[in-house]
C-alpha cells in the first residue's frame, strides 16, 4: 500500500476532513509519511474563502511538485470544488477532487495504488467501477475517471453537484494547536444561509450533522482516551441538528454531552449570533464544563452594510447577545470577525464599527479584508473600495482589537483561573524557571512557572503579563470536603 502524507489549509472543518480521510486511509492499510517529500501520494486540502487563501494553495502545489515530481498529488476541498480546472492546470496534479466526491479520495487511492502494481492496467478505471462512483454526481464518476477520455488539463477532475451531497467527514483533529491536547470534533457541515460575499455554501452544500448518538460516541471514546478538553466545530454550528429527523437542537445536544459523556471541558467555535439565545448562555453559565468562550462573526456593525451582506441581524441584534454573555459571565471570552472594506463601506461606516467594538466588551476580534470571490453577489458589486483605505482601515481595527485584548488580560491578574496545559514545559531564560504553556477556560495564554506535562488541569493565580500572555503560578485546589488539598491537576478542567 502507498505512503501518503495530508497538507492541510484552511479552517477547522476543513482540518476535521483531513483528519477523516487519515483515518480512512489508515484502516485500508496505508502509511503515514513523516513528510511530503518522503509520500507515494499527498492530498492537499484546500480553502477558498479568500484569494489569498487560493494563492497558498497553488504556491503549495508547485513547491511541492518542484521537491518531489514523482509523487501523485491530489487536490481536494473548497478551491478544488470551486475551480477544479484551474488546478487541474498546474504541473505535477493527478488528480483533483471536489467536495463533492471527498469521501471517495481513499477508493482513489486504492485504485491507483492498484494501477501501480499491474503495468498492464491503462488506468485507474479498470479497478475502479462507474456505478461505485456515482454518489449523487449530476455526471457518472466515468466520465472523470478514464485516463483517455478528453480532459483539456494534466490533471483528471472528480466533482459534481455539492448540494446533492449528503456524506459528512469527521473525525477528531488531534494534531496542530496543543500537541494534541484539544481534539476539534466537527459535528455539522455545510451552511443553507447566503451571506453576499462567502463561497463556503457552494463549496460545501447545504447544511448537515452529525447524529447525535455518533457525537456522543465519538466524544466518550476521546475522553476514555484520555483528552481533557474537546472543541466542537461546524461550519454553522448553530444550525446542527436542524436537518435531522426527528430535528434535534444544538443547546439539547449540549446538554447529553454533558450528561452522557465525562469529557472536563467543552468547548464551542463560531456560533453566528441569532443562536446565542438566552437558555445557551444560562447553560455556559450553569456549568464549568462548558468553556466560557463565545466566538460570534460581527463582519460590521453599519446596518446597511449587514444588509448588504445579507446578514440576518443588525447591530443592536448583536449588541445584546454581548451584554447578555458579559451579564451571565463577565470574564468569558467574546471574540468577533469582522470584515472591512466591503463594497459601499463609507468612512461612516467604518466609524459606526470601531465605535461599536471599542463600547462592547469584546475580548478579541479576527479583522478580515474584503476578499472577492468569484460567484458570489458580492463580486458583482461596482462600489469597490480602494485597497490602500481597506489597509488603513484593517490597520485601525487591529489596533483597537490589540487594546480590548490588552485590556481583558490586565482583568485577568491577581484571579485564579483554570487552565489546560499544551505541552511540556521549557526554560524561561530571563526568570530561569521552568515554564509551561497553558490555555484557560475563557480562551487566554498562560505561561505557567513549573514544568508540567501536558494535557493536564491546573489552576493558576495570575501575576502578571507578559507580550500576550499572562503569566502564574500553580496552585493547590482544595477536595471538594475540603478536608485536605488535592494533587495539583486532580480536579477536573
Amino acid at each position: 500500500m502507498p505512503t501518503f502524507f495530508i497538507e492541510q489549509f484552511g479552517c477547522r472543518a476543513t482540518q476535521a476532513d483531513g483528519a477523516a480521510l487519515e483515518r480512512q486511509l489508515l484502516d485500508r492499510g496505508c502509511t503515514f509519511a513523516p513528510a511530503p517529500v518522503a509520500a507515494d501520494i499527498v492530498v492537499i486540502n484546500t480553502c477558498t474563502v479568500t484569494a489569498s487563501a487560493d494563492s497558498q494553495a497553488r504556491d503549495a502545489i508547485r513547491k511541492l511538485h518542484a521537491a518531489n515530481p514523482a509523487v501523485c498529488l491530489i487536490v481536494t476541498g473548497c478551491y478544488a470544488q470551486r475551480a477544479p480546472e484551474e488546478l487541474a492546470a498546474l504541473p505535477g496534479v493527478s488528480w483533483v477532487v471536489g467536495n463533492s466526491h471527498k469521501p471517495q479520495i481513499p477508493q482513489l487511492i486504492d485504485a491507483l495504488s492498484a494501477v501501480a502494481s499491474a503495468p498492464s492496467a491503462e488506468s485507474a478505471n479498470d479497478f475502479f467501477p462507474a456505478d461505485a462512483l456515482h454518489s449523487g454526481s449530476t455526471a457518472p464518476f466515468h466520465s472523470f475517471v478514464g485516463a483517455q477520455h478528453a480532459v483539456p488539463h494534466p490533471g483528471k477532475i472528480l466533482t459534481g453537484d455539492i448540494f446533492e451531497q449528503r456524506a459528512l467527514l469527521s473525525a477528531p483533529v488531534l494534531g496542530g494547536e496543543g500537541n494534541h491536547t484539544r481534539p476539534t470534533l466537527k459535528i455539522q457541515d455545510g451552511c443553507d444561509s447566503r451571506c453576499s460575499y462567502c463561497v463556503i455554501p457552494f463549496v460545501r452544500g447545504k447544511s448537515r450533522s452529525l447524529p447525535p448518538g455518533t457525537v456522543i460516541h465519538e466524544i466518550q471514546r476521546l475522553a476514555e482516551s484520555g483528552y481533557r478538553e474537546i472543541v466542537l466545530s461546524g461550519i454553522n454550528l448553530g444550525t446542527y441538528g436542524r436537518d435531522l429527523s426527528p430535528r434535534v437542537e444544538f443547546e439539547d445536544l449540549l446538554r447529553r454531552i454533558l450528561d452522557e459523556t465525562s469529557v472536563e471541558r467543552l468547548r464551542i467555535s463560531s456560533i453566528e449570533p441569532l443562536d446565542v439565545t438566552q437558555d445557551l448562555v444560562e447553560l455556559f453559565a450553569s456549568n464549568d464544563r462548558i468553556a466560557q468562550h463565545f466566538h460570534m462573526p460581527l463582519q460590521s456593525a453599519s446596518d446597511s452594510i449587514l444588509a448588504a451582506m445579507h446578514r440576518w441581524y443588525r447591530a443592536e441584534h448583536y449588541a445584546r447577545r454581548v451584554e447578555l454573555i458579559h451579564e451571565r459571565l463577565p470574564h468569558a471570552a467574546i471574540g468577533a470577525d469582522v470584515i472591512t472594506g466591503f463594497p459601499g463601506e463609507s468612512e461612516a461606516d467604518h466609524a459606526a464599527t470601531l465605535a461599536f467594538i471599542e463600547r462592547l466588551p469584546f475580548t478579541y476580534v479576527h479583522v478580515f479584508s474584503f476578499s472577492k470571490r468569484p460567484g458570489t453577489k458580492a463580486a458583482l458589486l461596482s462600489n469597490e473600495v480602494p485597497g490602500a483605505t481597506i489597509k488603513r482601515r484593517a490597520r485601525e481595527l487591529r489596533t483597537l482589537g490589540e487594546a480590548k485584548s490588552a485590556a481583558f488580560r490586565q482583568s485577568q491578574i491577581g484571579r485564579t483561573l483554570r487552565v489546560l496545559t499544551l505541552h511540556h514545559g521549557d526554560s524561561d531564560q530571563q526568570s530561569q524557571k521552568d515554564i509551561t504553556p497553558a490555555l484557560s477556560s475563557n480562551y487566554l495564554k498562560v505561561r505557567v512557572y513549573g514544568f508540567h506535562p501536558a494535557n493536564n488541569c491546573l489552576d493558576v493565580l495570575i501575576s502578571a503579563e507578559t507580550g500576550t500572555t499572562l503569566v502564574g503560578e500553580p496552585i493547590l485546589s482544595c477536595s471538594s470536603n475540603g478536608a485536605r488539598p488535592a494533587p495539583i491537576g486532580a480536579s477536573p478542567c
